[in-house]
């Protein structure tokens, strides 16, 4: 029987067969699922932020940033026995939560998705780990279920059918 190891957000959690990892309550938040697909490790984290440079006081909790947990899931599973050349991704959230007009600390606020979009992308990027899938942008939330056996990335919205990608 499989176990479903919930990840909280600015935190990631790794899994082997058959069990899955889950977030709930990515908005402006991306879940970054990482996997192995011949040994089945995997993982994933809840980043809330881009960039863990643009913040200098008191943050220690690095699953919180696209740049230090990416870095922190992959070598987490890498301890596991993962491997760097096998590993691909899969990405969701990054929504727009918020409509703010003009510009200013609202707009900043409303592009965050948008920016830890891109810096997850970048991050997987110079790592050479690709992207298989992605569901990103809009204006809702999701929750995501990701199973490192078949790579399956379960994405779930208020009103909106179930996706696997």
């Amino acid at each position: 029987m499989s176990e479903i190891i919930k990840v909280g957000i600015a935190d990631l959690k790794t899994c082997v067969s058959p069990n899955g990892v889950m977030t709930l309550g990515l908005g402006s938040c991306v879940g970054i699922a990482i996997r192995d697909p011949m040994n089945k490790i995997g993982g994933l984290v809840h980043i809330m932020l881009p960039d863990s440079k643009a913040i200098t006081t008191g943050q220690h909790n690095i699953a919180k940033f696209a740049d230090t947990g990416i870095e922190e899931l992959v070598r987490q599973i890498e301890r596991m026995g993962a491997r760097r050349v096998r590993m691909v991704a899969k990405i969701a959230g990054g929504a727009t939560m918020f409509n703010f007009q003009g510009s200013g600390s609202g707009a900043s606020v409303a592009q965050v998705g948008n920016r830890n979009v891109e810096a997850t992308k970048a991050k997987l990027n110079t790592l050479r780990i690709p992207i298989l899938a992605q569901d990103t942008g809009a204006n809702y939330g999701r929750t995501v279920i990701f199973y490192p056996e078949t790579g399956a990335f379960h994405i779930r919205a208020v009103g909106r059918p179930e996706k696997i990608i």
